[in-house]
Protein backbone atom coordinates (compact mmCIF):
# COMPACT_ATOMS: atom_id res chain seq x y z
CA UNK A 1 0.00 0.00 0.00
CA UNK A 2 2.77 2.39 0.97
CA UNK A 3 4.68 1.48 -2.21
CA UNK A 4 1.62 2.23 -4.34
CA UNK A 5 1.22 5.65 -2.70
CA UNK A 6 4.90 6.43 -3.26
CA UNK A 7 4.63 5.26 -6.87
CA UNK A 8 1.60 7.48 -7.48
CA UNK A 9 3.35 10.46 -5.87
CA UNK A 10 6.43 9.83 -8.02
CA UNK A 11 4.33 9.67 -11.20
CA UNK A 12 2.51 12.89 -10.30
CA UNK A 13 5.78 14.64 -9.49
CA UNK A 14 7.37 13.40 -12.71
CA UNK A 15 4.42 14.55 -14.83
CA UNK A 16 4.43 17.94 -13.07
CA UNK A 17 8.14 18.45 -13.73
CA UNK A 18 7.67 17.30 -17.33
CA UNK A 19 4.91 19.87 -17.91
CA UNK A 20 6.97 22.63 -16.27
CA UNK A 21 10.02 21.68 -18.35
CA UNK A 22 7.96 21.74 -21.55
CA UNK A 23 6.54 25.19 -20.73
CA UNK A 24 9.99 26.54 -19.88
CA UNK A 25 11.37 25.27 -23.19
CA UNK A 26 8.47 26.81 -25.14
CA UNK A 27 8.91 30.17 -23.41
CA UNK A 28 12.69 30.37 -22.98
CA UNK A 29 13.91 28.81 -26.23
CA UNK A 30 12.74 31.63 -28.57
CA UNK A 31 14.25 34.19 -26.20
CA UNK A 32 17.60 32.40 -26.06
CA UNK A 33 17.59 32.03 -29.86
CA UNK A 34 16.91 35.77 -30.30
CA UNK A 35 19.70 36.68 -27.88
CA UNK A 36 22.09 34.39 -29.75
CA UNK A 37 21.03 35.86 -33.10
CA UNK A 38 21.69 39.39 -31.87
CA UNK A 39 25.35 38.49 -31.20
CA UNK A 40 25.82 36.39 -34.33
CA UNK A 41 27.83 37.87 -37.25
CA UNK A 42 26.06 38.35 -40.56
CA UNK A 43 22.49 39.22 -41.47
CA UNK A 44 20.75 35.87 -41.88
CA UNK A 45 19.09 33.68 -39.25
CA UNK A 46 19.78 30.53 -41.27
CA UNK A 47 23.39 30.39 -40.12
CA UNK A 48 22.50 31.46 -36.60
CA UNK A 49 23.08 29.05 -33.72
CA UNK A 50 21.86 29.40 -30.16
CA UNK A 51 25.40 30.03 -28.96
CA UNK A 52 27.27 32.16 -31.54
CA UNK A 53 30.73 30.89 -32.50
CA UNK A 54 32.10 34.40 -33.04
CA UNK A 55 29.91 36.71 -30.94
CA UNK A 56 29.96 40.38 -31.84
CA UNK A 57 28.36 43.63 -30.67
CA UNK A 58 28.29 45.07 -34.18
CA UNK A 59 24.52 44.79 -34.50
CA UNK A 60 23.95 46.75 -31.29
CA UNK A 61 26.44 49.40 -32.40
CA UNK A 62 24.71 49.57 -35.78
CA UNK A 63 21.42 50.49 -34.13
CA UNK A 64 22.96 53.64 -32.65
CA UNK A 65 25.33 54.45 -35.53
CA UNK A 66 23.44 57.66 -36.30
CA UNK A 67 22.35 56.76 -39.82
CA UNK A 68 19.65 59.03 -41.20
CA UNK A 69 17.53 56.03 -42.22
CA UNK A 70 18.00 54.27 -38.88
CA UNK A 71 16.64 56.38 -36.01
CA UNK A 72 16.55 53.63 -33.41
CA UNK A 73 17.31 55.93 -30.47
CA UNK A 74 14.43 58.23 -31.42
CA UNK A 75 12.07 55.28 -31.82
CA UNK A 76 13.13 54.00 -28.42
CA UNK A 77 12.40 57.34 -26.75
CA UNK A 78 9.05 57.58 -28.54
CA UNK A 79 8.04 54.14 -27.28
CA UNK A 80 9.09 54.92 -23.72
CA UNK A 81 7.20 58.22 -23.76
CA UNK A 82 4.01 56.59 -25.03
CA UNK A 83 4.28 53.61 -22.67
CA UNK A 84 4.97 55.68 -19.55
CA UNK A 85 2.13 58.14 -20.12
CA UNK A 86 -0.23 55.31 -21.08
CA UNK A 87 0.67 53.48 -17.87
CA UNK A 88 0.06 56.58 -15.71
CA UNK A 89 -3.19 57.46 -17.49
CA UNK A 90 -4.47 53.88 -17.33
CA UNK A 91 -3.80 53.51 -13.61
CA UNK A 92 -5.51 56.81 -12.77
CA UNK A 93 -8.56 56.34 -15.01
CA UNK A 94 -9.09 52.67 -14.14
CA UNK A 95 -8.74 53.34 -10.40
CA UNK A 96 -11.46 56.02 -10.42
CA UNK A 97 -13.73 54.08 -12.76
CA UNK A 98 -13.44 50.82 -10.83
CA UNK A 99 -13.99 52.64 -7.51
CA UNK A 100 -17.19 54.19 -8.84
CA UNK A 101 -18.53 50.86 -10.12
CA UNK A 102 -17.53 49.01 -6.95
CA UNK A 103 -18.66 51.37 -4.20
CA UNK A 104 -21.51 53.41 -5.65
CA UNK A 105 -24.95 52.51 -6.97
CA UNK A 106 -26.11 54.83 -9.72
CA UNK A 107 -28.43 54.79 -12.71
CA UNK A 108 -26.90 52.98 -15.67
CA UNK A 109 -24.30 51.14 -13.56
CA UNK A 110 -25.21 47.65 -14.81
CA UNK A 111 -25.55 48.85 -18.38
CA UNK A 112 -22.15 50.47 -18.12
CA UNK A 113 -20.55 47.22 -17.01
CA UNK A 114 -22.25 45.34 -19.85
CA UNK A 115 -21.06 48.00 -22.30
CA UNK A 116 -17.48 47.58 -21.05
CA UNK A 117 -17.76 43.84 -21.58
CA UNK A 118 -19.10 44.29 -25.11
CA UNK A 119 -16.38 46.79 -25.99
CA UNK A 120 -13.77 44.30 -24.86
CA UNK A 121 -15.18 41.68 -27.23
CA UNK A 122 -14.83 43.91 -30.30
CA UNK A 123 -11.44 43.42 -32.01
CA UNK A 124 -9.29 46.54 -32.12
CA UNK A 125 -8.64 46.32 -35.84
CA UNK A 126 -12.36 46.64 -36.59
CA UNK A 127 -12.20 50.34 -35.68
CA UNK A 128 -8.95 51.16 -37.48
CA UNK A 129 -10.63 52.93 -40.42
CA UNK A 130 -12.74 55.05 -38.08
CA UNK A 131 -9.70 55.94 -36.00
CA UNK A 132 -7.74 56.86 -39.13
CA UNK A 133 -10.52 59.18 -40.34
CA UNK A 134 -10.89 60.58 -36.81
CA UNK A 135 -7.17 61.39 -36.62
CA UNK A 136 -7.25 63.07 -40.03
CA UNK A 137 -10.31 65.16 -39.16
CA UNK A 138 -8.62 66.43 -36.01
CA UNK A 139 -5.30 66.95 -37.75
CA UNK A 140 -3.60 64.63 -35.26
CA UNK A 141 -1.82 62.23 -37.58
CA UNK A 142 1.64 61.41 -36.17
CA UNK A 143 0.45 62.59 -32.76
CA UNK A 144 1.80 60.58 -29.83
CA UNK A 145 -0.79 62.11 -27.53
CA UNK A 146 -3.68 60.85 -29.66
CA UNK A 147 -2.10 57.41 -29.60
CA UNK A 148 -1.74 57.59 -25.81
CA UNK A 149 -5.42 58.48 -25.36
CA UNK A 150 -6.45 55.65 -27.69
CA UNK A 151 -4.34 53.15 -25.75
CA UNK A 152 -5.78 54.35 -22.45
CA UNK A 153 -9.32 54.08 -23.80
CA UNK A 154 -8.67 50.56 -25.06
CA UNK A 155 -7.24 49.44 -21.72
CA UNK A 156 -10.02 50.83 -19.52
CA UNK A 157 -12.77 48.18 -20.02
CA UNK A 158 -10.92 44.97 -19.13
CA UNK A 159 -8.72 46.56 -16.46
CA UNK A 160 -11.80 48.14 -14.88
CA UNK A 161 -13.31 44.68 -14.55
CA UNK A 162 -10.13 43.39 -12.92
CA UNK A 163 -9.87 46.35 -10.54
CA UNK A 164 -13.57 46.29 -9.66
CA UNK A 165 -13.38 42.60 -8.78
CA UNK A 166 -10.45 43.31 -6.50
CA UNK A 167 -12.18 46.26 -4.80
CA UNK A 168 -15.34 44.18 -4.33
CA UNK A 169 -13.27 41.74 -2.27
CA UNK A 170 -12.23 44.51 0.15
CA UNK A 171 -14.81 44.66 2.98
CA UNK A 172 -17.16 47.64 2.83
CA UNK A 173 -16.92 47.74 6.62
CA UNK A 174 -13.55 49.48 6.22
CA UNK A 175 -15.28 52.31 4.36
CA UNK A 176 -18.03 52.52 6.98
CA UNK A 177 -15.54 52.61 9.86
CA UNK A 178 -13.62 55.39 8.14
CA UNK A 179 -16.81 57.40 7.56
CA UNK A 180 -17.69 57.10 11.26
CA UNK A 181 -14.28 58.66 11.98
CA UNK A 182 -15.11 61.53 9.63
CA UNK A 183 -13.24 60.41 6.50
CA UNK A 184 -14.53 61.60 3.15
CA UNK A 185 -14.90 59.44 0.03
CA UNK A 186 -11.69 60.94 -1.35
CA UNK A 187 -9.73 60.04 1.78
CA UNK A 188 -11.20 56.53 1.85
CA UNK A 189 -10.24 56.08 -1.79
CA UNK A 190 -6.69 57.42 -1.46
CA UNK A 191 -5.67 56.23 2.00
CA UNK A 192 -7.53 52.94 2.42
CA UNK A 193 -8.62 51.36 -0.84
CA UNK A 194 -5.67 52.32 -3.04
CA UNK A 195 -2.96 51.05 -0.64
CA UNK A 196 -4.88 47.79 -0.23
CA UNK A 197 -5.17 47.52 -4.01
CA UNK A 198 -1.45 47.79 -4.75
CA UNK A 199 -1.15 44.27 -6.21
CA UNK A 200 -3.88 44.99 -8.77
CA UNK A 201 -2.56 48.49 -9.45
CA UNK A 202 0.83 46.92 -10.20
CA UNK A 203 -0.82 44.51 -12.66
CA UNK A 204 -2.69 47.35 -14.38
CA UNK A 205 0.48 49.45 -14.52
CA UNK A 206 2.33 46.55 -16.11
CA UNK A 207 -0.44 46.09 -18.67
CA UNK A 208 -0.48 49.80 -19.41
CA UNK A 209 3.26 49.87 -19.99
CA UNK A 210 3.71 46.72 -22.07
CA UNK A 211 0.65 47.08 -24.32
CA UNK A 212 1.86 50.15 -26.29
CA UNK A 213 5.44 48.87 -26.30
CA UNK A 214 4.50 45.85 -28.39
CA UNK A 215 1.66 47.29 -30.47
CA UNK A 216 2.13 47.52 -34.21
CA UNK A 217 -1.34 47.70 -35.78
CA UNK A 218 -2.77 50.86 -34.18
CA UNK A 219 0.51 52.76 -34.10
CA UNK A 220 1.15 52.04 -37.80
CA UNK A 221 -2.21 53.62 -38.66
CA UNK A 222 -1.60 56.85 -36.72
CA UNK A 223 2.15 57.29 -37.11
CA UNK A 224 3.45 57.88 -40.65
CA UNK A 225 6.51 60.06 -40.10
CA UNK A 226 9.75 58.08 -39.44
CA UNK A 227 10.67 60.49 -36.64
CA UNK A 228 7.44 59.66 -34.79
CA UNK A 229 7.74 55.88 -35.20
CA UNK A 230 7.65 53.56 -32.21
CA UNK A 231 9.94 50.55 -31.94
CA UNK A 232 7.61 47.96 -33.54
CA UNK A 233 7.11 50.12 -36.66
CA UNK A 234 10.74 51.12 -36.82
CA UNK A 235 12.02 47.55 -36.50
CA UNK A 236 9.51 46.32 -39.08
CA UNK A 237 10.74 48.88 -41.59
CA UNK A 238 14.28 48.05 -40.57
CA UNK A 239 13.86 44.47 -41.73
CA UNK A 240 11.80 45.20 -44.84
CA UNK A 241 13.26 48.39 -46.29
CA UNK A 242 16.24 50.00 -44.64
CA UNK A 243 18.83 47.30 -44.15
CA UNK A 244 17.86 44.60 -46.64
CA UNK A 245 16.31 42.06 -44.27
CA UNK A 246 18.97 42.29 -41.57
CA UNK A 247 17.33 39.87 -39.15
CA UNK A 248 20.26 39.79 -36.74
CA UNK A 249 20.11 43.58 -36.32
CA UNK A 250 16.36 43.20 -35.85
CA UNK A 251 17.08 40.65 -33.10
CA UNK A 252 19.40 43.12 -31.35
CA UNK A 253 16.73 45.82 -31.51
CA UNK A 254 14.09 43.42 -30.19
CA UNK A 255 16.25 42.40 -27.23
CA UNK A 256 16.70 46.03 -26.18
CA UNK A 257 12.90 46.44 -26.03
CA UNK A 258 12.80 44.00 -23.10
CA UNK A 259 15.04 46.18 -20.90
CA UNK A 260 12.38 48.75 -19.84
CA UNK A 261 9.85 45.93 -19.32
CA UNK A 262 12.29 44.16 -16.99
CA UNK A 263 12.98 47.42 -15.13
CA UNK A 264 9.27 48.13 -14.62
CA UNK A 265 8.68 44.56 -13.44
CA UNK A 266 11.50 44.80 -10.88
CA UNK A 267 10.10 48.12 -9.63
CA UNK A 268 6.56 46.73 -9.26
CA UNK A 269 7.13 43.15 -8.15
CA UNK A 270 7.25 43.94 -4.42
CA UNK A 271 3.74 45.42 -4.63
CA UNK A 272 2.31 42.14 -5.87
CA UNK A 273 2.77 40.71 -2.37
CA UNK A 274 3.15 43.66 -0.01
CA UNK A 275 0.11 45.56 -1.24
CA UNK A 276 -2.34 43.52 0.82
CA UNK A 277 -0.83 44.74 4.09
CA UNK A 278 0.30 48.22 3.03
CA UNK A 279 -2.86 50.08 4.01
CA UNK A 280 -4.26 47.93 6.80
CA UNK A 281 -2.71 49.93 9.64
CA UNK A 282 -3.23 53.44 8.20
CA UNK A 283 -5.45 55.79 10.16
Amino acid sequence: MILNVKKKNFIRLFVSYLIVFFMVVVIIYPLIWTVGASFNPGNSLISTSIIPKNPTLDHYKELFAGKESLQYGQWYLNSLKISIFTMIGTVISVSFTAYAFSRFRFKGRKNGLVLFLLLQMIPQFSALIALFVFAQMLGLMNSHWLLIFLYIGGLIPMNTYLMKGYLDAIPVSLDESARIDGASNTRIFLQILMPLSRPMIAVIAMNGFTNPLGDFVLSSVILRDPESYTLPIGLYNLVNDVMGASYTTFAAGAILISIPVAVIFVMLQKHFVSGLTAGGTKG
